[in-house]
């Protein structure tokens, strides 16, 4: 152990209990949850490992593996908002300020990262060869993948600690995730590509070896850049990504993630200058939700990415071969997420009802003004949607863009509804069922806004899932569900959540 180490570990031990070893009880129940888990991840694999030998479409390939390519630049985007080396609060405040040995401080966080790369590489590897398939030496071709996706997943975990120390590497990984993003692009618009990759899958696995040798070689070049990297790791950069994940770990364990929307706005605008202008010439409500649109249009950003996943759902729709529940899921899950970006007053409002009650307006007027941006957002996201699934041939000819329309509304009151609801309720009662202890209040507040949505946006869901009707027949069951749900949450909304 070296001078630092050993120096960083005698400090804390000056704050820290020492712990105990391990007894033999807590090990047997280590070692008896390990075998529960993998017995039950046991049939999942075998029916995965059996279904690697299936022939594959090639556009089915080529839109599996632009979804896995989307999840790799997304991890990579995750990791980069991150940190993604952080500290404990105790640390953060006082250890990382202090003479220690910084590389020696984030030894355990880097340990971590390290630990964490290797679940997520393994899922890459082998979600990439369950797309392309193996039509041959099954254990090997899997070694192979499995080798790929933990060198894609440590290189890319070393690629954003070394961002976290320089801005110049912090370029290059933005550059690194929007190339990725293009790479899915043209893999899933490419023609040929589907062909091409299960050519390529098909190959001796000694050149699948050969490119796992490579990526490794690389991968480790570049954990070697990020381990010399957390020697002059900026404290400023620690301290940022510390906080941000002492605000998640509170919201995880507290089981209250509404607190992350706030947070996150917060963090956003504060320290920035705005231009003061005023007010509208609109009638009062307008007027008073016309901050949120302000608020939206100041961030383009944020647009573009909303836009930008609504290509999902097409993807999902040809990896899965048409149209199926999960694509129904995703169709509506994007939805609901565009009309919940654009409900930040109406969030305001629920967290402060006296403050609401100082603009002089209708409470229940205020929030249908508010309905307004969340509506459009939300059927401006399902026409693309929708759009791409027709253009993929996954969707029938149709009047999907009125259905979409007319599911606008429905989505506007789930959102307000999510926008508005009240912390966990944690002395709701525990059902214990036979997968373990279930408690009723983190669920019921992840049901909150979703139940309305799905209520509101059943004929649009029915008709995505193949009813043996036409979208034109579940087109005016969905103009009245939609009308109907936003009706009836402006009249049941009470002031104050």
């Amino acid at each position: 152990m070296s001078e630092g180490a050993a120096a960083v570990r005698a400090v804390r031990s000056l704050a820290r209990p020492r712990r105990g070893r391990m007894s033999w009880s807590d090990r047997y129940v280590a070692g008896f949850g390990l075998v529960m888990i993998l017995a039950v991840l046991a049939e999942p694999l075998s029916s995965a490992l059996a279904a690697f030998g299936d022939p594959r479409d090639p556009s089915r390939a080529a839109a599996g593996i632009a979804l896995v390519l989307l999840a790799y630049a997304g991890l990579l985007a995750l990791a980069r908002a991150a940190g993604p080396v952080a500290l404990p609060a105790p640390d953060a405040s006082w250890l990382l300020l202090s003479p220690l040995d910084r590389r020696a401080l984030l030894g355990r966080t880097t340990r971590i990262l390290a630990l964490v790369c290797v679940p997520v590489g393994i899922t890459l590897g082998v979600v990439a060869l369950a797309v392309l398939g193996a039509p041959d030496q099954t254990v090997v071709r899997l070694a192979v993948a499995v080798a790929l996706g933990l060198a894609a997943s440590a290189a890319g975990m070393a690629a954003a600690v070394t961002a976290q120390a320089s801005q110049t590497w912090d370029s290059w990984l933005q550059a690194a995730v929007a190339v990725t993003v293009v790479a899915a692009a043209t893999v899933a618009l490419l023609g040929g590509a589907g062909r091409w990759l299960l050519a390529a899958s098909s190959a001796p696995p000694a050149y699948g070896a050969a490119l796992a040798a490579v990526s490794a070689a690389v991968a480790a070049l570049l954990v070697r850049r990020a381990h010399a990297a957390t020697a002059a790791m900026p404290a400023r950069a620690v301290l940022g990504a510390s906080t941000r994940t002492g605000h998640v770990t509170r919201a995880a364990t507290g089981l209250d993630p509404s607190v992350l929307a706030e947070i996150a706005e917060e963090a956003h605008w504060r320290g920035r200058r705005l231009r003061s202008r005023p007010w509208p010439s609109l009638p009062a409500p307008l007027a008073t939700a016309w901050h949120d649109w302000r608020r939206f249009a100041r961030r383009p950003g944020r647009l573009a990415v909303l836009f930008g996943v609504a290509v999902l759902p097409a993807l999902v729709a040809r990896a899965s071969g048409g149209l199926t529940p999960l694509t129904a899921a995703a169709v509506l899950a994007g939805g609901l997420a565009a009309a919940a970006s654009g409900v930040s007053g109406a969030r305001r409002d629920g967290d402060d009802p006296a403050l609401a009650r100082l603009l002089g307006a209708g409470f229940r007027s205020v929030l249908a003004a508010r309905a307004l941006l969340p509506a459009l957002l939300g059927a401006a996201w399902l026409a693309v949607a929708l759009g791409g699934l027709t253009l993929a041939g996954a969707l029938p000819a149709g009047p999907w863009l009125l259905l979409g329309a007319a599911a606008a509304p429905a989505l506007a009151a789930a959102a307000l509804r999510m926008a508005r609801r009240r912390p966990v309720d944690h002395s709701m009662p525990v059902i214990d069922t036979g997968g373990g202890a279930v408690p009723t209040g983190p669920v019921m507040w992840g049901l909150t806004g979703a139940d309305l949505a799905v209520a509101g946006c059943l004929p649009l869901a029915l008709a995505l899932t193949g009813g043996s009707a036409g979208p034109g027949a579940f087109l005016v069951a969905q103009a009245l569900t939609g009308a109907a749900a936003l009706a009836a949450y402006l009249l049941c909304a009470r002031r104050g959540g």
